[in-house]
């Protein structure tokens, strides 16, 4: 009998939370044959589960070779963290005139949901919140090229460091910190917004 969605978005929070727990080291090939026996799911059930983690950034997908864990370089990370706060603070100033009701609205939402999430969500729950709340945010952009470099910086990294996300005081954290960006947004405070982006951006979690 097929496994409904619910089942199959469940097999790649299992994975997820296995390569948290270590089960699958950094920069590892995940091999879907091992992961239909591990998980005992079919061919279709582990590609699919797979390209929702690499659209999350849980996992990265390499074309004609397969899908791996990503493997960190402190280093690099932090170059590329330290780019992407420059060009974060920079977007702030971009959005900041297009700030309606509508879309304060629709990001307290989303706090508010990744916050609900803590308690009874997934990894993957959180992940897609977090990416949303984001998305949301720089929606509100007019220098969509600018908007384009942060997504491409993105891309660069895991959506979360696992050593990091693996820890519920770092998620609560994070989850104190959009709500500081979306109360900062209403104030209208270009300075406050921009201190909570960079704190935001600081901890590489987003």
């Amino acid at each position: 009998m097929s496994k409904s969605v619910g089942e199959k978005v469940d097999l790649a929070d299992r994975i997820a939370q296995d390569i948290q727990a270590g089960v699958f080291s950094a920069g590892s090939w995940l091999k879907q044959i091992d992961l239909q026996e591990r998980y005992d799911a079919t061919r279709l059930e582990v590609r699919r589960a797979l390209d929702q983690l690499a659209s999350t950034r849980v996992i990265s997908h390499v074309p004609n070779r397969g899908y791996h864990v990503f493997e960190r370089d402190v280093t690099r990370d932090e170059q590329v963290r330290d780019i992407r706060k420059l060009l974060e603070v920079a977007a702030v100033e971009d959005l900041m005139p297009h700030i309606t009701k509508a879309k304060l609205t629709e990001l307290r939402t989303l706090a508010e949901r990744f916050q609900g999430l803590l308690v009874s969500g997934t990894v993957l729950d959180l992940y897609e919140v977090n990416m949303a709340f984001h998305t949301a945010m720089y929606d509100m952009c007019r220098n969509r090229e600018l908007v384009a470099l942060i997504y491409e910086l993105r891309k660069r990294g895991p959506a979360a460091p696992a050593r990091e996300w693996v820890t519920h005081q770092r998620i609560v954290q994070s989850a104190k910190e959009h709500f500081d960006i979306v109360d900062a947004m209403e104030s209208r405070d270009l300075k406050r917004v921009q201190k909570a982006v960079r704190a935001h951006v600081g901890q590489d979690i987003s």
